[in-house]
């Protein structure tokens, strides 16, 4: 059986010729590969934990979690597809909805390990389908919408929760958040977002050093006196030890929240294969099926021990693309480093510190941009909005997903937020084309692997 873990040596090992790409079958000598994945770790570590910390889970969990995933995937995929997944930050809104909704981490991993459940049968439907029926289900008008509502419902979040513990170091966080994006290059660029929560960090140790405790809310409706940056449980907690473990609880409120973000990450996955398979030179249109289903497995099998969600990572797709070096040897690196860093209970704590004010100024930006990546979708397919087919669906489904509106089906069952904004889009989108006139659909050209 083919486990895609034969590497060949490239050339000498050390430097590829020029104009040369390492492809994934190849990989260069152990210690340039492992350096290569510890590269791979950096590039992916400031969203993999601030997605559990925004979620409220367990950092060194996600961390380990998302090195078990990576295996899970490099084995499912046959070492075909280059990828490394790490903690997906579609499932933030949704955490936030289940918790106000009074449910605890148990709930949230419940409702996104039913949603891994669904991936998982979505990717094996695909592969015996065929890749088309991703476009002819869920065409870019809809996947643009639900990700674009997904990104903006988490916008009350930052501007309730996070943002007033300290308006100036969130303020002054953003600041230098978005200069690092923009002006940054290279590698650098890629981890904007950890250099923001570095920066963040050290403006809160400055901030209490200069005027001391700050009154404002920290993480309850009252404002108290607290410090910015508290470190002081860091010094009780272990060098070494396993992450707390807990099984998942499951609810239907909770798991009909979190449904619609299957459409995100089938369309996340779709991507990503496209993006992996050009940069290699090698059509991946028959591992999508196989891609979407293991990046299901992998978040089941993370969310059953208490972990966040795991899905393929455009920051380290980017990695790829600067060094040209697609080998998947790096990647079971990097999951390695991922494994030791999840048994350095320090570390979690380190994490489970950033104040509240720097994850206010960075997902300003991070959310807006998770919500603009729909808009992305909808310019790259050259999606008309003029058209009332495309317009009605998308404009009443995204001011349902943004603006909280919700629907009472009964005393004790509800449609609100992104759910119910996922539903108007998808289901108004195929009814009013079934009852369009023809000229308001036209035929969209095939795409590769829809024959």
């Amino acid at each position: 059986m083919d486990l895609g873990v034969g590497w060949k040596l490239h050339g000498d090992g050390r430097t590829p010729a020029p104009g040369a790409v390492v492809r994934p079958d190849e990989r260069l000598s152990w210690p340039r590969t492992a350096g290569l994945g510890a590269q791979h770790v950096v590039a992916m570590f400031g969203a993999s934990f601030v997605a559990p910390v925004l979620m409220g889970l367990d950092p060194n969990l996600a961390i380990m979690m998302s090195g078990v995933a990576t295996v899970l995937f490099l084995l499912a995929t046959r070492g075909r597809v280059p990828s490394y997944l790490g903690c997906s930050l579609s499932f933030v809104g949704v955490a936030a909805v289940i918790r106000a909704q009074g449910g605890g981490s148990a709930g949230v991993t419940g409702a996104i390990f039913v949603v891994g459940g669904v991936l998982l049968l979505a990717g094996l439907a695909v592969r015996k389908f065929g890749a088309g029926v991703v476009h002819a289900v869920m065409p870019p008008v809809v996947t643009g919408a639900v990700v674009m509502l997904i990104g903006f419902n988490l916008a009350p979040v930052t501007a309730e929760v996070y943002w007033p513990q300290d308006q100036w170091a969130a303020l002054l966080t953003m600041a230098f958040t978005g200069f690092a994006v923009v002006a940054f290059r290279g590698f650098w660029s890629r981890i904007a977002i950890f250099l923001g929560l570095l920066f963040g960090y050290g403006i809160s140790w400055l901030f209490d050093r200069l005027f001391g405790k700050i009154h404002s809310v920290n993480g309850g409706p009252r404002p108290v006196d607290h410090w910015r940056l508290d470190l002081s449980g860091l010094s009780k907690v272990d060098w070494v030890g396993l992450p707390p473990f807990h099984a998942p609880a499951f609810t239907w409120s909770a798991v009909l929240v979190a449904l619609p973000v299957v459409i995100a990450l089938i369309a996340e996955n779709a991507g990503h294969v496209k993006a992996v398979g050009e940069m290699t030179g090698d059509p991946l249109d028959d591992e999508l099926g196989t891609a979407i289903a293991a990046d299901g497995a992998a978040t089941m099998l993370s969310t059953a021990v208490g972990g966040p969600a795991t899905t393929t990572y455009a920051e380290n797709i980017g990695v790829m693309a600067a060094t040209r070096v697609y080998s998947t040897a790096a990647y079971w690196a990097a999951a390695g480093f991922a494994l030791l860093f999840g048994l350095c209970p320090k570390f979690g704590a380190i994490v489970a510190a950033v104040p509240g004010a720097v994850l206010g100024g960075i997902t300003v930006i991070l959310y807006g941009m998770i919500g603009l990546l729909g808009a992305q979708i909808w310019v790259h397919n050259r999606v008309d909005l003029r058209n009332p087919l495309n317009l009605v669906p998308v404009a009443a489904g995204v001011v349902i997903g943004v603006g909280g509106v919700s629907l009472d089906i009964s005393d004790n069952f509800q449609l609100s937020g992104i759910a119910l904004g996922t539903v108007v889009v998808l289901a108004g989108y195929h009814l009013l084309r079934a009852a369009a006139p023809p000229y308001l659909k036209p035929q969209e050209p095939p795409r590769p692997g829809s024959a």
